[in-house]
């Protein structure tokens, strides 16, 4: 799986060994994970404004002019779904972590065991809240995780879903479909949808998903394909 992390401490050290840990953590379990460091809630909100797809979020609590549990309730306001992890030196603040759903509180240092657990139950919370796409075929519905899709292909007036596991044949267009899709989808030709996860190599005519299926991408398409994927990963 795929994840998105912001680290928000204004100690630079603190933020660098979180990092690391997490890092260390989404190796040895598969993940890939995109972490960005933070030096105060200020800067962090101002990032958010334009990127609201974060998955875990580890907030500092004593931080200059706004804190992390201040953050915290600013960000619960619009988002039930970001997983909330604080990290503090100062346990007196537990209590108002129950009024943001934080998901757990680990002192300073942080052991890289608790960091490990708590990262677990994170992606376990997360894993029961993922979007889910709605398909409809043999008069029946399911409801299919996205981060299951490897890619979509357009057959006159039917979509042919491709997963981990199966494939679904139902009737909507690639236009309809997309917009049910999150960022890590994208149009790579007329008639497909690739999941950029899945992604493995991109050569001039296709990309080679991790499983060593091609899907074919427009001419002139493989370098705006390269660009995201570093984008996103």
């Amino acid at each position: 799986m795929s994840y998105k992390l912001a680290v928000c401490d204004d100690s630079q050290t603190d933020s660098s060994y979180i990092s690391t840990l997490v890092t260390d953590w989404a190796l040895l379990n598969g993940h890939l994970i995109k972490i960005n460091t933070f030096p105060s809630a200020e800067a962090f909100l101002f990032h958010y404004a334009d990127e609201k797809d974060y998955d875990i979020l580890m907030l500092d609590i004593k931080m200059d002019r706004m804190d992390g549990m201040e953050l915290a309730k600013k960000i619960r306001k619009s988002n039930t779904t970001i997983q909330i992890i604080f990290i503090t030196g100062f346990p007196d603040f537990m209590a108002e972590g129950y009024e943001v759903c934080a998901l757990h509180y680990l002192m300073k240092p942080v052991s890289p065991d608790k960091l490990y657990a708590t990262l677990e139950r994170a992606v376990k919370n997360l894993a029961k809240k993922e979007k889910t796409l709605q398909v409809v075929f043999d008069r029946q519905t399911d409801f299919i995780p996205l981060s299951e899709i490897l890619y979509i292909e357009s057959q006159k007036q039917y979509v042919i879903i491709h997963t981990t596991e199966n494939k679904y044949r139902m009737k909507c267009s690639l236009t309809e479909i997309m917009d049910e899709l999150n960022e890590y989808f994208f149009k790579c030709q007329r008639s497909f949808i690739v999941n950029l996860f899945y992604v493995a190599k991109i050569k001039a005519d296709c990309v080679i998903l991790k499983d060593g299926e091609e899907v074919p991408i427009s001419r002139g398409m493989s370098e705006i394909i390269a660009k995201m994927v570093i984008k996103l990963f």
